[in-house]
């Protein structure tokens, strides 16, 4: 079905739209044959290039509208397809296999991870009207990263900040969008930007691991921590 109110320029815009936000299903494969191979620094790259997608393809969209153009086609229903695998499924497999638990807590844990983000993604007021996540969001590629990358805990540790994090998705406690954070979006816009680059600094010079680069990732996480709980609670 085409609609004929817009032109073939606008309808192939729309379409690009649609096949970018797809690649986020290509860069996902790309880090299950990352983890498959014990490449997990690769892994996590492939992540990131799945995120950047995620985080462009909503702009774009808007700037195309898509919704219109292509009133067929339901982009949000792709990205959620792509979502899951990518924030999730690749995710619970690279704590399967990276070691950060022994067995059979990996199991467990990539097991508890998909149990509790496939019923996240099924419960009613997800995101809220203000563009809040209500609960922590199914973002499990970034508690992998901290685990792996940063942290370095003990089997015992992990599997527990696994437990807190599943937990936490039940929990109303309102996690900003970024891109569409409120009366301090000044402030957080610029500092996601940080903690991007702060991350991929972290991946340069793995295996070797830096205390001020651990520490400055950790604080900006800490503001975001803040975040939620002034969103939560100060209102």
């Amino acid at each position: 079905m085409q609609n004929r109110s817009y032109s073939i320029s606008r309808q192939l815009a729309a379409w690009g739209v649609h096949i970018f936000t797809s690649c986020g299903m290509l860069t996902g494969f790309l880090a299950i044959v990352a983890i498959s191979n014990g490449h997990f620094r690769e892994a996590t790259l492939w992540l990131v290039a799945s995120q950047l997608i995620d985080g462009f393809d909503g702009t774009l969209a808007r700037w195309v509208n898509v919704e219109k153009v292509l009133p067929h086609m339901s982009g949000k229903t792709i990205d959620m397809v792509i979502d899951f695998a990518n924030y999730a499924l690749i995710p619970a497999y690279f704590l399967y296999e990276s070691g950060l638990l022994a067995a059979p807590y990996h199991g467990l844990a990539a097991g508890l991870i998909l149990l509790v983000s496939a019923l996240y993604y099924g419960k009613d007021g997800m995101v809220s009207e203000d563009y809040h996540f209500v609960g922590f969001p199914v973002m499990w590629n970034l508690v992998v990263f901290f685990l792996y990358f940063v942290l370095h805990l003990s089997p015992t540790a992990n599997f527990l900040l696994v437990v807190f994090f599943a937990i936490l998705h039940f929990v109303p406690i309102k996690f900003a969008y970024p891109s569409r954070a409120g009366q301090l979006r000044w402030l957080t816009l610029p500092l996601g930007v940080i903690w991007i680059c702060l991350a991929a600094a972290i991946l340069w010079i793995y295996p070797e691991t830096s205390s001020w680069l651990n520490g400055a990732v950790l604080l900006v996480l800490g503001y975001f921590g803040v975040l939620a709980v002034k969103d939560t609670f100060g209102n």
